[in-house]
C-alpha cells in the first residue's frame, strides 16, 4: 500500500466522517488505472460518479473515473439509478415534495412513476422517450423527530423538519462524525408554512391576543367568556407530540411565555384531521397548519397596544406573522448524487416557486412590496410616536425609504442571541445567490435595523445600525462570485421607529427586532 498523501492525489475527492454503516455496506476493493494505489474498506454508497469507502484512514469519497471496483458491493455502472432518500415531516411529502419532484420531472422531459411503501413512498423518474428509470425518490413520511434520527443515523440522504433542530440532536450530530448542521450549506428552507389558530366557521371570536392564546392552551383559560365568546368550556387540538408543528407549536408559543401544555388538548397525527374536527367543533380551538386550515376560520393575532397580525401569504413571507414556521431540508456534509443537487437547484428556482404556492405553502420567491401598500405599518409607527421616537424621527425614516420597496427578505435573530435564526440564515444564501446571478445589478439595496423599544431610544438605534451592517456582511461573505461592484449595498438604523406589534410580550418584541431590505 502507498502512502496515504499519494492515495489523495489518486483519488482526488477526500472527506472524512465517522457516520455509521449502511446497512447494505459490504467489502471493496478500490485499484487506480495504473495499478499503483489500492483501497480496500466497506462500501457506504455511490452516487453514480463517487465512491463512500469507510477505510483505515477513516471514510473517504472517492472519485469513480480514476479507479476500478472490485468485490461483491460494487455497483453496476451500467445501469445504475442515483437515489435519494428522504426521512421525516409528513406534511413536507405527502404534498409539497411530490409537486416539486412532479414539476422537476417535467423540466427535465422525465415521467414519473410512484409506489406506495410500507412507511412511505418512492417516485422513480423515467425518461419520457425510452422509459428508461434515471432517478429514484425515496421518502420515509413519520415526523421531524424521526427524520433527524435518520439522518443522524446515516439511514436517509436528508431530514424533512418543521422545526430547527434541537441542541441534543445538534449535539448527537457532531457525536456521529456529521459536523455542525446549523453550518453554512447544511439547511434549506424549502418553503414556509405558519401556525395559526383556528376555530370552527361559525365561532363569533374573531381575535385573539398572543397572549391570550398562550393561556387558552396552558389551561389559563378554560371558557370562551373570558375571550368575548359565550359562555361554553373551550375544547384544545393540537398535532401529535412527535409532529413538527406540534412541537413548534409549545416553543414558538409556550415556551416564550413560561408555560405548559394543558394536558386536555386532543392530539392528530395529520393536519387535515385537525382541521376536520375543528371545523365540527363549536366550542374548539385548534393551532394548525396555515396551509391546511380546511373550513377552519383564522383568528387575527392582536396585542394590548392595539396592533394586530393577520396570517396572510405576504406577512408570514416577511416573517412580521410572529408564529411563521419555515419548513427545512437539512443535509449531510457529504456530496449527494447529481440528481439530488440538480432537484436542490431546481428548488431554488422561479418555475418552483409557483410550484410551491400551487401547493398552499409560502414560496421564497422574494417580492417587492412598495411604501403605499404598508399602510398599516405606519399607521401603527404614527400611533406608538411619543417623547422618545417623535414624529420627526418617523417622517425621516419615511423620506429615507419613500422611492424604495420592501423585499420580503427579512432577517430575524435568535431569541437572546445576536446569531441570525435558520430562516435568516436561509434568506443570506437566498440573497447572496441573487447578488451572485446579477439580479439587482444597477440598483440600491437598503439594509434597515429595527428594534424592539426595551432602553433608550438612541441605544436601539445604534444596535439596529449594527444588526443591520452585521447582515450586510453576512451576505457580501456568502456572495463569494458577485460583482459588488455592480450594486450599492447600504445601512441604516431606525430603532424603534417602525414596530410590527406590541413590546408587551415576547413575541412582540422578536418580531420588532429584525432587519429589512429596501431596494431602489
Amino acid at each position: 500500500m502507498k502512502p496515504i498523501q499519494r492515495a489523495a492525489i489518486l483519488f482526488a475527492a477526500l472527506s472524512f466522517f465517522s457516520a455509521g454503516f449502511a446497512a447494505h455496506a459490504q467489502d471493496v476493493t478500490l485499484t487506480s488505472r495504473d495499478g499503483a494505489v489500492e483501497l480496500s474498506g466497506t462500501l457506504l454508497g455511490f452516487d453514480g460518479e463517487f465512491y463512500r469507502v469507510e477505510t483505515i484512514y477513516g471514510e473517504l469519497t472517492v472519485d469513480g473515473s480514476g479507479v476500478s471496483c472490485e468485490g461483491p458491493g460494487c455497483p453496476s455502472l451500467t445501469d445504475f439509478v442515483a437515489g435519494l432518500d428522504l426521512s421525516g415531516a409528513a406534511t413536507m411529502g405527502e404534498l409539497l415534495m411530490p409537486a416539486l419532484i412532479e414539476g422537476f420531472a417535467l423540466r427535465n422531459g422525465l415521467k414519473v412513476k410512484r409506489e406506495t411503501l410500507e412507511d412511505g413512498v418512492l417516485f422513480r423518474l423515467l425518461d419520457r422517450e425510452s422509459g428508461r428509470e434515471t432517478g429514484q425518490f425515496r421518502f420515509r413520511l413519520t415526523t421531524t423527530d424521526e427524520g433527524f434520527a435518520d439522518l443522524l443515523a446515516d439511514e436517509a440522504d436528508v431530514a424533512m423538519a418543521l422545526r430547527e433542530i434541537s441542541r441534543e440532536e445538534l449535539r448527537h450530530g457532531h457525536e456521529a462524525g456529521l459536523g455542525d448542521l446549523t453550518a453554512r450549506g447544511r439547511t434549506r428552507v424549502l418553503a414556509l408554512d405558519a401556525l395559526v389558530a383556528v376555530v370552527a366557521p361559525d365561532n363569533p371570536v374573531r381575535r385573539i391576543s398572543i397572549t391570550d392564546l398562550a393561556r387558552v392552551f396552558s389551561g389559563k383559560i378554560d371558557n370562551w367568556q373570558a375571550l368575548g365568546g359565550p359562555d361554553a368550556p373551550i375544547s384544545l387540538h393540537l398535532r401529535d407530540a412527535r409532529s413538527g408543528l406540534g412541537q413548534a407549536a409549545e416553543i414558538k408559543l409556550l415556551r416564550p411565555a413560561g408555560m405548559e401544555l394543558a394536558g386536555a388538548a386532543r392530539r392528530y397525527d395529520n393536519d387535515a384531521a385537525l382541521a376536520e374536527a375543528v371545523a365540527g367543533d363549536p366550542f374548539g380551538i385548534g393551532i394548525g397548519s396555515y396551509a391546511a386550515r380546511g373550513n377552519t376560520h383564522a383568528l387575527v393575532l392582536t396585542g394590548d397596544c392595539g396592533f394586530s397580525l393577520s396570517p396572510a401569504r405576504r406577512t408570514v413571507k416577511t416573517e412580521d406573522y410572529p408564529l411563521t414556521a419555515p419548513m427545512f431540508l437539512y443535509l449531510p456534509a457529504r456530496r449527494l448524487p447529481k440528481l439530488a443537487r440538480e432537484f436542490l437547484a431546481y428548488t431554488r428556482s422561479t418555475a418552483a416557486q409557483l410550484v410551491i404556492r400551487r401547493a398552499g405553502f409560502i414560496d421564497q420567491q422574494p417580492e417587492e412590496v412598495s411604501l403605499e401598500l404598508q399602510g398599516d405599518r405606519l399607521a401603527n409607527a404614527i400611533t406608538g410616536a411619543g417623547t422618545e421616537i417623535t414624529l420627526d424621527d418617523i417622517q425621516a425614516m419615511i423620506a429615507r425609504l419613500w422611492e424604495m420597496k420592501r423585499l420580503t427578505t427579512s432577517f430575524r435573530f435568535e431569541t437572546g442571541s445576536v446569531k441570525l435564526d435558520a430562516q435568516s440564515r436561509s434568506n443570506v444564501e437566498q440573497l447572496a445567490h441573487a447578488l451572485e446571478a446579477g439580479r439587482y445589478d444597477g440598483r440600491v439595496l437598503l439594509f434597515a435595523g429595527f428594534s424592539d423599544s426595551d432602553g433608550p431610544a438612541s441605544g436601539n438605534k445604534e444596535i439596529s445600525e449594527r444588526r443591520a451592517r452585521a447582515v450586510k456582511d453576512a451576505v457580501v461573505a456568502a456572495a463569494e462570485t458577485a460583482n459588488l461592484g455592480q450594486v450599492t449595498l447600504q445601512t441604516a438604523g431606525f430603532g424603534e421607529a417602525l414596530p410590527m406589534a406590541c413590546d408587551d410580550s415576547a413575541w412582540g418584541r422578536q418580531v420588532n427586532r429584525r432587519v429589512e431590505v429596501w431596494v431602489k
